[in-house]
């Protein structure tokens, strides 16, 4: 892991930008991970393109933070400055056309998602060997948003993930129920009830197939970008029950 830039933001977070191999990331800490005790880590997912995302990482960062956790991120494989994946380019474009076109979508999903996940879970335990491995952060771990067919693959083989907050946004091979059956954590699933670039359907039989004994599901009107700002207040009530 090498660090690239560092700032302090408004509310007193030390945001870092790393790159860890090829891959880039941010990692935010609090004061607290100066000191003697080390503190909870919450990883924060997306559908890709960091830059692009950083407005909402950042606010997502503060909120934890401001708990006393660090949070960190890393850009997806193919996403933001990282190579393109002709494959999953092509799977993308050939998702939109369908969608457009209301056909169906489940073999496109399949191209696209199952690579992907192949791909990024690797990737995001290494980034969790490297954040663990940094004086001042010890666990236990969350993991925080999407792409939520990569969270639910790391929920499974990931035994340091202790709890997770799942966004209900992107499409999840029909085959990864298999993953969600085998799910155990707490989780918290947010549902945007008119998101137009997801199957309500599909998020809330993914919902019911997850193997968790605690599994709570907010679901609220509004579309992809909607979801409305108490949930972070929720969100950070969860992470302190189960992080703590």
């Amino acid at each position: 892991m090498k660090f690239d830039s560092e700032q302090v933001l408004e509310g007193g977070a030390l945001e870092r930008r790393f790159t860890l191999g090829e891959v880039p990331g941010l990692l935010w800490t609090p004061a607290a991970a100066r000191g003697p005790e080390p503190v909870p880590l919450v990883l924060l997912g997306h559908p890709g393109g960091v830059d692009r995302m950083y407005p909402r990482l950042a606010e997502r960062a503060r909120h934890t933070v401001a708990q006393g956790f660090a949070a960190a991120t890393i850009e997806l494989p193919g996403g933001g400055e990282r190579p393109r994946i002709p494959e999953l380019e092509r799977a993308r474009a050939d998702l939109r056309d369908a969608l457009h076109d209301k056909q169906p979508v489940d073999g496109i999903v399949d191209r696209l998602v199952l690579p992907l996940v192949e791909l990024a879970v690797p990737e995001w335990q290494a980034a969790l060997d490297a954040v663990l491995s940094l004086p001042g952060i010890g666990g236990p771990v969350g993991f925080s948003g999407g792409v939520i067919a990569v969270a639910t693959r790391l929920a499974v083989v990931e035994p340091r993930i202790s709890a997770a907050v799942l966004f209900a946004g992107s499409y999840v091979p029909r085959v990864m129920f298999a993953d969600a059956r085998r799910v155990s954590i707490p989780l918290l699933v947010l549902l945007q009830w008119d998101d137009e670039h997801n199957d309500r359907q599909l998020a809330l039989d993914l919902f019911d197939a997850f193997g968790s004994a605690e599994k709570t599901l907010h679901a609220n009107t509004g579309g992809h970008t909607g979801v409305p700002g108490f949930e972070a207040d929720d969100v950070g009530r969860f992470f302190a029950r189960h992080l703590r």
